[in-house]
């Protein structure tokens, strides 16, 4: 199975330049001109267009069992939905109840993601901790190449970690070269202000975001920070949403932390009005955590994207439709927290990021693919159109418009947060595994097509003391 792409601006986190790209057995073979191929290749005509690696979504969640309900998008829907948008792969979470060994969840979560129809990876979280929590992250790193563990710090009752939790888990991931993530937001502080609103009653979604006001996410973000710098560790903040977690984001880069941010494209373009629209179903399809912010928010998160505080973009593609939301009719508190995007993420980037001069084409491939291949060790495997790299490509006309819309879009969810949107710039053609699965607003795709993509551990602190004993002499560490 062949495939030329020709005539295209090929657009890496790098560089640009115009090249054909020959693809063969779902591989990136050749870059250039006048390549040599064979003559029954099926060729993609780019000619005008701009081609680049397919996006990456490090955050969503099909099918999530949540607050009652399971999430309205499975791993088909959802990962065909991501490829009509130019996402060719995704990074969804594990999440264990309490008590729950993380190796039952992660089978129960590889079972379901078995219908993939583009490539996937899992972070997992840890949601308690015993000894068999230890041996089984282990074995998810050193057999599934899980390199990345996640901690909630909000949802009391439920999922939420404990700082000892953290502490352990955190301890843990430096021992395996995994990668530590974070929701950050006080869940004590957050139950609190739940009570206190509900018993002043106020109970619709204008309480959501009051209850979940910045300085909560704040604060968490510069826990989990502090927990990570004691320790060693590095740390993944995801959905960063508020000035304060930039700030100290910020402040721990300039520390010379290593400090990752995610940012998602909902909360860069929409702001907490829309929980006082006076349709209560609108207002609840927007309640997702943390919240929608006031926009000066959004100012403060455009800027950290640009200037490389915030490193990655997401969705944090939870859907639920609105007979789901109802449940939470009376109470804010019961109301299924999350919204969708994984269609619309490279869309609504491009519109706002490169037609508006913040990202240049070359920032935008970094920010919606590359620096999530990176930070997670999948690159140049993924997030590059290089020889050697995998096929998965997305041929983008500039010049395109389209409107967004829950009437036309392929999420399996009767809302859509960018409603009525018309963006310049979208999805010509996408490629995964040197396949087109997408093109002339039709998907072609095979359930079960995707692939688990493992990814690789980090060297630990033990190995690089190793390497650096090799290199200068012996230095002792405590094992």
């Amino acid at each position: 199975m062949s495939l030329l792409i020709k005539g295209g601006k090929v657009v890496n986190a790098d560089k640009s330049f115009i090249a054909d790209v020959y693809c063969e057995d779902g591989v990136i073979k050749k870059i250039g001109t006048d390549l040599d191929v064979p003559s029954d290749v099926e060729v993609v005509d780019a000619q005008g267009k701009l081609v680049m690696p397919g996006g990456i979504d490090p955050h969503t969640h099909m099918q999530l069992p949540f607050m009652g309900t399971v999430a309205s998008e499975d791993f088909y829907t959802g990962t065909a939905a991501g490829l009509a948008g130019g996402t060719t792969m995704i990074i969804d979470f594990v999440i264990p109840n309490p008590q729950q060994p993380l190796m039952e969840a992660f089978e129960q979560w590889s079972s379901w993601a078995a219908r993939s129809v583009s490539d996937y990876s899992f972070h997992v979280a840890v949601t308690w901790w015993d000894e068999s929590v230890y041996a089984d992250m282990g074995k998810l790193v050193s057999e599934h190449g899980v390199n990345s563990f996640k901690h909630f710090m909000a949802y009391k009752n439920a999922i939420m970690a404990e700082d000892e939790t953290l502490i352990n888990s955190f301890t843990r991931c430096i021992e395996l070269g995994a990668m530590p993530t974070v929701h950050a937001e006080n869940g004590e502080l957050v139950y609190h202000l739940q009570q206190k609103l509900l018993r002043e009653g106020i109970t619709g979604p204008e309480a959501h975001p009051q209850s979940r006001p910045p300085e909560v996410e704040g604060e968490a973000a510069n826990r989990a920070i502090r927990i990570a710098q004691s320790l060693g560790a590095p740390l993944y903040i995801v959905h960063v949403s508020s000035e304060e977690a930039v700030d100290e984001i910020s402040r721990a880069k300039r520390e010379g932390l290593r400090v990752h941010g995610e940012v998602l494209a909902g909360h860069l373009e929409l702001d907490d009005s829309v929980y006082h629209n006076k349709d209560w179903a609108s207002a609840a399809a927007h309640v997702m955590s943390p919240p929608f912010r006031p926009k000066h928010h959004q100012r403060a998160l455009w800027k950290g994207l640009q200037g490389g505080v915030l490193e990655t973009t997401a969705t944090d593609h939870c859907c639920f439709c609105a007979e789901q939301k109802a449940a939470g009719k009376d109470d804010f508190t019961k109301i299924p927290n999350g919204t969708a995007g994984v269609e619309d993420r490279l869309m609504i980037l491009w519109d706002s990021g490169v037609n508006k001069g913040r990202l240049t084409e070359n920032e935008f491939v970094a920010a919606v693919s590359s620096n999530t291949a990176k930070i997670f060790n999948i690159y140049p495997r993924k997030g590059c159109i290089a020889e050697g790299s995998d096929a998965d490509i997305v041929v983008w006309d500039a010049n395109k418009e389209h409107t967004i819309s829950a009437k036309t879009h392929h999420q399996n969810v009767d809302f859509n947060i960018f409603e009525g949107r018309t963006v310049k710039g979208s999805v010509d053609t996408t490629i995964s595994q040197g396949k087109v699965v997408f093109a002339n607003g039709e998907l072609n795709v095979v359930e079960g097509a995707g692939r688990y993509v493992k990814r690789p551990a980090f060297p630990t602190v033990y190995e690089a003391i190793e390497k650096y004993n090799e290199l200068n002499g012996p230095v002792s560490v405590d094992r």
